[in-house]
């Protein structure tokens, strides 16, 4: 779709490049904010229309955690991912070794690469040994998580990980984290899956905020099987004032 629309934009403007857009236009996150969303990979659905008027994305970064957080399980946290958005000093870590960790997520944990971090820079994993439990914990092996528990908070000599004590995290403070990641890291989502939908998310609606004729043009040609997206699409094409020819 986003190169059907890249060629006929360049019918007027033969430079044009789909890298050439600014990832920071801020007509095109007012857009999704107003939760004009059809048509954009990712944000058409009743609900993900509703979390963008919502947490008002301003960044690419907002929209991987939209991504990320409207699915069973996470979306328990879109209430207080936005609360804390739009109220900073709501934010709050229960150690500041978890501020850099999820800082950019306002103090959530919503990323499958955070649990790793939050292993690794708490509890002294390696890289490896971080990843290992946090598939363990995917996967629900509640034999592994059970005794894992231990190691986080106090360590392990043979496996030369530290543990969070060692690293100055009280003990209440450190079950309290492990509670959190057993419970949200059944449904974590990859960050790096969700950063990849958002920035084509983003260059879709960036296209129909801009280039709104080619875009849609694009959009129809890409489900004339589907009649019932031609008829949807072809609604938002006079909701945007855009005149359709008939077949010829």
């Amino acid at each position: 779709v986003l190169d059907d629309a890249v060629k006929m934009v360049q019918e007027r403007q033969p430079d044009f490049q789909l890298s050439d857009i600014p990832e920071d236009d801020p007509e095109t996150y007012e857009m999704l904010s107003a939760g004009k969303t059809s048509g954009v990979f990712q944000m058409e659905s009743a609900g993900m229309t509703g979390v963008c008027i919502s947490m008002k994305p301003t960044s690419i970064e907002d929209l991987t955690a939209i991504v990320a957080l409207y699915r069973p399980g996470p979306m328990e946290s879109i209430p207080k991912f936005v609360e804390n958005k739009f109220n900073p000093g709501k934010v709050t870590y229960k150690t500041p070794l978890l501020e850099p960790i999820l800082k950019v997520t306002y103090g959530c944990i919503v990323y499958q690469e955070q649990v790793i971090e939050i292993f690794r820079t708490l509890g002294g994993y390696s890289m490896g040994q971080a990843d290992n439990i946090r598939r363990a914990i995917s996967k629900k092996k509640q034999k592994i998580i059970d005794a894992e528990r231990k190691t986080f908070v106090y360590g392990d000599r043979e496996q030369k990980i530290d543990g969070c004590i060692a690293r100055g995290v009280p003990e209440a403070v450190a079950q309290s984290i492990y509670d959190e990641i057993v419970d949200f890291a059944n449904y974590a989502f990859n960050k790096a899956h969700a950063v990849s939908y958002a920035v084509v998310a983003y260059q879709t609606a960036y296209f129909k905020c801009h280039f709104t004729r080619e875009y849609m043009a694009a959009l129809l040609t890409s489900v004339l099987d589907n009649s019932d997206k031609v008829s949807g699409y072809i609604g938002e094409c006079r909701e945007c004032g855009i005149a359709l020819l008939p077949p010829d």
